[in-house]
């Protein structure tokens, strides 16, 4: 009489099924490393972007803004009081009493107001800089200031021998940094909002 009992062994469906189910561990996985290496990139580029937008509203964008308002206001007084339409103190002819006692008020109440102003933005937001080191032309600022303060402090005292900060101004050194840096900030501020965007209208 036959043995009943069940079907021989298949190695062949065996391992084809065993086959089917590594290759769908291996899309699973293969699938959680693609969306987990998208997410991390994802979520750099928006820390990126949220440094990049406190580095424009609270230091270069606010700098940028002072220092053409500065630079645009000398230019106003340099026309109205300087005679040879650069600075009191350029040329040979000395500045006159009545041209230094309108220095003095223009100083003390615009410009180192102006510049304090962009003094405190680089103290205050020197973790925003593009730079791991505060740049030498901010530093010469920050001096300038520092100067001009000791100058004014001396006019308080009824002392008008000096009329200069001790520390030279950067003007075009200065503005050409600011400019250039606002600027670059700007152009990936817009790449990477360009990004964001068209990532959105992929997803809807």
């Amino acid at each position: 009489m036959a043995r009943t009992g069940p079907a021989p062994f298949s190695g062949t469906g065996n391992v084809a099924a065993v086959s089917a189910v590594i290759v769908t561990v291996v899309l699973a996985f293969v699938g959680y490393i693609a969306t987990y290496t998208n997410n991390v990139r994802l979520s750099q580029r928006q820390e990126r972007l949220a440094r990049i937008n406190r580095q424009l509203s609270e230091l270069y964008g606010p700098l940028f803004s002072i220092s053409e308002a500065h630079s645009r206001t000398f230019a106003e007084f340099r026309r109205r009081h300087s005679r040879n339409g650069v600075s009191p103190f350029v040329g040979e002819t000395p500045p006159t009493a009545e041209e230094l006692t309108e220095w003095r008020l223009w100083v003390t109440s615009v410009f180192l107001p102006t510049l304090r102003s962009m003094r405190d933005l680089v103290v205050q937001n020197a973790d925003l800089l593009i730079e791991p080191e505060v740049p030498e032309v901010l530093l010469q600022l920050c001096a300038h200031v520092s100067g001009y303060e000791i100058t004014v402090a001396r006019w308080e005292q009824g002392d008008h021998s000096e009329h200069l900060s001790i520390v030279h101004y950067p003007a075009d050194e200065l503005a050409a940094y600011i400019n250039r840096s606002f600027t670059l900030l700007k152009a990936a501020q817009a790449r990477l909002l360009g990004r964001r965007r068209l990532r959105r209208l992929l997803q809807t």
